[in-house]
């Protein structure tokens, strides 16, 4: 049974980002806002949906590690293994926003997340702080682009599709992504246990990769239909959201306990793909299918050190 909820799961997420991204490229031609904006936004907050649903789980039933492990893992691999795949299937322009703005916020975040948790506790005081801070950031993006397209002139031969029905697309896609999700959390969690894993391994692994499943089909099929904007900035988008809303909101709820295996390696291997990703929008004008090679392989040596962690 555990087997077929994975499948029947990937199956679904699959077909739901398709649907998502449909739905979040309407509305963004139809609200005039950039298809980077729709990504950091709609689409990556929508795919963080079960890393949402997943920590709050976990928290209120005392298991922090994986409320913890489910954020960390999945923010390694967003950069490491889903924009590595994304860019193996096709490379990905860098748009200049991305690089001055988006990446400083994520790579901010993720200090603010790492110096926080370093004494051991999330507290409550913090994480309203950080679910604060998302409010903030969703808000000046969504302005700040709203403005600047509202001065480009209006392309009449462009096709504009139904506000109303990209609206149900999105609907549609963000439930389909939920219960993919869900069956395939959970099918995976079974397997994982039935070989004895701990909670930790757990976390950042099975349910880490099966929560960043939504991020892989909406930005994989963004890249094949060219939203590539879309593709980055869902990625980008849903690290942040992982950490302002996810954990914020998690601690805000309950206070987070940290132990030291969670910061070393999990939140310095964290914090040095998101600095990996810096040099790359910094010194490149593209993301290339290398770039790709290198990320996807560091995070095979990343499972491989859980793997010999666990053996010791």
């Amino acid at each position: 049974m555990s087997y077929f909820l994975i499948v029947i799961g990937l199956a679904i997420l699959i077909f739901g980002g398709d649907i998502l991204v449909q739905g979040a490229s309407g509305i963004a031609k139809k609200l005039r806002l950039s298809p980077l904006v729709i990504g950091m936004t709609v689409v990556a907050f929508g795919t963080s949906a079960p890393e949402l649903m997943v920590s709050l789980k976990a928290a209120l039933m005392d298991s922090p590690e994986i409320a913890l492990g489910n954020v960390i893992g999945s923010n390694i691999a967003n950069i490491s293994l889903v924009l590595g795949i994304t860019v193996l299937i096709l490379p990905l322009a860098i748009d200049v926003n991305s690089k001055n703005i988006d990446w400083p916020v994520m790579f901010g975040a993720s200090m603010l997340f790492f110096i926080w948790a370093f004494d051991g506790m999330i507290s409550r005081i913090e994480g309203l702080m950080m679910f604060l801070m998302i409010i903030i950031f969703t808000w000046l993006i969504i302005r700040n682009s709203r403005r600047k397209n509202k001065k480009k002139p209006k392309n009449e031969s462009e096709i504009v599709p139904n506000i109303y029905l990209s609206i149900g697309k999105n609907i549609v896609g963000l439930v389909m992504l939920y219960f993919g999700s869900k069956w395939l959390v959970d099918g995976s969690i079974n397997v994982a246990k039935d070989f004895g894993i701990e909670e930790r391994i757990i976390g950042v692994t099975v349910i880490a990769v099966g929560t960043s499943v939504p991020e892989l089909a909406a930005s994989v099929i963004a890249a094949i239909k060219k939203e590539t904007d879309i593709s980055i900035g869902n990625l980008i988008g849903s690290n942040i959201f992982n950490i302002l809303c996810v954990i914020g909101l998690t601690a805000f709820i309950k206070p987070i306990p940290v132990s030291e295996k969670s910061i070393n390696p999990d939140m310095f291997w964290m914090l040095g793909i998101a600095f990996g990703l810096g040099i790359i929008l910094f010194f490149w004008k593209k993301i290339n299918r290398w770039h790709g090679f290198v990320m996807v392989a560091s995070y095979m040596a990343y499972i491989a050190i859980l793997v010999m962690s666990m053996d010791a």
